[in-house]
Formats: C-alpha cells, structure tokens, sequence
C-alpha cells in the first residue's frame, strides 16, 4: 500500500510541476504578446480613439490572466508543499528519512517566488511600457 501511495504523490507532484510551467509560459507568451500589439497601437492612438481603447482592452486582458496565473502559482504551492510533507512523513516513517533533504521545501518555495515575481514585473512592463511611448 505504501508503495501505491508513493507513486500517487509523485504523481500528483509531476502533474503540478506541468500545471504551473503551462501557466508560467501562457503568462510570460502573452505579456510580450501584449507588449508588442500595445505598443505598436500606441503609436497610432493618438489620433485614433478606437485604438486607446483597444489598449486598455488588451489591458485588462493582461492582468485578468496575470491574476489567475498568480493565484494557480500560489495554490501550486501550496500543493507541493503538502504533498512533499506528507512524503517527508511518509519517508520519516519507513526510517529513510535520511534520503531527503528537507531544505529542498525552501528552495521550491524560493523557485515558485521567483516565478511569481516574474510574471508581475513582465506584466507590469507589459502594461506600462506602451502609455510610455503613447
């Protein structure tokens, strides 16, 4: 049983590291994208309304997703770090503790930090750069 139950959580952590790279490269493809098509609007927004609000419309595009991407990001989190404890536990248990360096949590907390932070200031650049140049 404990076998199968290792392989299930192991399982779960693969899928969780697949899950939060989709939303790491979704976020990051689609803040440039933004900055590319906004920026290239702000040139001719000055004259054209219609084109300021299709600023502000790929805008909001931009921090809906950045917002779900965080918040998938940090439940990502979470997951990991419940499922790395419970095989910490189940590891301290079978007495081969030994074979798992638990600051291994710190530095996946550290990973998943850093790529929160990247999704916010490439949103943010995404976001600002294009009023700049308008």
């Amino acid at each position: 049983m404990i076998k199968r139950v290792h392989e299930h959580i192991i399982s779960e952590l693969q899928q969780n590291a697949r899950t939060d790279t989709i939303f790491v490269l979704t976020a990051i493809l689609l803040n440039l994208l933004t900055l590319a098509i906004n920026s290239s609007i702000a040139e001719g927004s000055r004259k054209d309304t219609s084109l300021f609000i299709t600023m502000f419309i790929f805008v909001a595009l931009t921090i809906v997703v950045n917002l779900v991407v965080i918040s998938g990001l940090m439940k990502g989190k979470l997951t990991r770090f419940k499922l790395l404890s419970g095989l910490m536990k189940m590891y301290k248990d079978q007495g081969v503790e030994g074979y798992y360096d638990p600051s291994l949590l710190v530095g996946y907390n550290t990973r998943y930090n850093l790529f929160i932070f990247a999704v916010i200031f490439i949103g943010l650049i995404a976001i600002v750069v294009p009023f700049v140049i308008r």
